[in-house]
């Protein structure tokens, strides 16, 4: 199994769904790693005010905030390698990275419509 690794800005909390205004990228974030971690896929997030040591102790993530500073996080790693930079993963991004196959999604096509004048455009009601 591939180890997906997420190395975030330094947040108020560890989730950074806290406070007065809270970013909703982050709510939906935190429910998809919550989800995905239900099916049993191996993924953590480490929060720069909260989790110092993890960023320390990675040099790939080192080598990132040596050249980009931190304000380019999110970083995410898979087995090591950088897979993304400045934003959170989608839920389809996060199955791909964990092998997973994407549920389908329902598509809805619409159909078209006669309507009061059965399909004549002119002298419609």
């Amino acid at each position: 199994m591939v180890s997906i690794r997420v190395f975030e800005p330094a947040l108020c909390c560890n989730t950074g769904v806290c406070g007065e205004d809270v970013d909703q990228a982050l709510v939906e974030f935190t429910a998809n790693l919550d989800a995905f971690k239900q099916q049993g896929v191996d993924i953590a997030r480490h929060n720069l005010a909260n989790d110092p040591d993890a960023f320390v102790r990675n040099p790939v993530v080192m080598d990132f905030l040596n050249a980009a500073g931190s304000e380019s996080l999110p970083l995410v790693l898979v087995d090591g390698v950088t897979v993304l930079t400045g934003q959170y993963p989608t839920p389809e991004l996060l199955s791909r990275y964990a092998g997973l196959t994407p549920k389908p999604t329902l598509t809805i096509t619409p159909v078209a419509s006669e309507g009061c004048c059965g399909g004549s455009t002119s002298n419609c009601c």
